[in-house]
């Protein structure tokens, strides 16, 4: 099979545009707002009291902006002219269910939460895997170097951990109908709930963390310490897993409760 080289570099600089923008916009918000614009009146949540420093803020970035560079190469392989007719990729979510629209909302609805699902059962098994002594300073010690991380860390990874990081993508695009939508709107929320759990600020309120659906749900509090111990908290978007296989900081609850108590 040849390739269409002028076309994968077509994609790849679209997809590589698109990718940095979001983060751009995303984090940067985060960080305009909660470290500028509210960095005052928000002070008693910041999680650890002490700011990074403006060097760190740069090394995020730069790692960040490194891992995107991956991601775009990734997905537009994937997405080629010549490998998009093994994957499960759809012009029109009505090509996986008919026109109903009513079918259509809920595969819509069904496909991305399934795809956040699948997401988080991956990301938690591959983050306890590469906190294995063996391959945590390979790879992921470059992502530990903040121990108070800000929304700019959402993506600061060591190349070889921002490809194990996007293995994700193809294990997605070739098992679950989807549209490119679909891909959008599940990536577009990964990358804001990451920015959220690197934010270093508590935004949920006092009392989440034991609500009977806030104890399941990943926060800011919970990830910020999995920065400062790395030993403990694996989990992206929930708390399932980290509570399954009793991986989650023994003081979790009581330093939530702690930050969010702050006035």
């Amino acid at each position: 099979m040849i390739l269409d080289l002028d076309n994968y570099w077509l994609t790849w600089s679209i997809l590589l545009t698109f990718i940095g923008v979001r983060y751009g916009i995303i984090s940067g918000v985060f960080f305009l707002w909660w470290y500028m614009v509210r960095r005052e009146k928000w002070s008693a949540r910041k999680i650890q009291p002490k700011y990074p420093t403006a060097q760190d803020y740069k090394r995020e970035l730069g790692y960040s902006i490194l891992t995107f560079f991956i991601f775009a190469t990734i997905a537009s392989v994937i997405y080629l002219p010549e490998v998009r007719p093994f994957t499960q990729v759809h012009r029109d979510v009505s090509e996986i269910v008919g026109s109903n629209t009513v079918w259509q909302v809920a595969y819509w609805a069904g496909a991305v939460l399934l795809m956040l699902i699948v997401h988080d059962a991956y990301f938690y098994a591959m983050h306890r895997l590469v906190h294995h002594k063996k391959l945590y300073a390979l790879i992921h010690k470059v992502h530990h170097i903040s121990h108070n991380p800000s929304p700019w860390a959402a993506f600061a990874f060591h190349p070889l951990e921002a490809l194990t990081e996007f293995l994700i993508f193809p294990l997605i695009a070739f098992t679950i109908p989807h549209t490119i939508g679909m891909i959008a709107v599940w990536l577009g929320f990964m990358t804001l709930y990451n920015a959220y759990g690197h934010l270093g600020f508590e935004l949920y309120p006092k009392g989440f963390n034991t609500h009977w659906l806030g104890k399941w749900v990943n926060t800011s509090v919970n990830h910020n310490m999995h920065h400062k111990y790395a030993t403990s908290n694996y989990g992206l978007y929930t708390l399932i897993w980290d509570r399954l296989f009793a991986t989650i900081h023994a003081r979790y609850d009581e330093t939530f409760e702690e930050v969010a108590a702050r006035k």
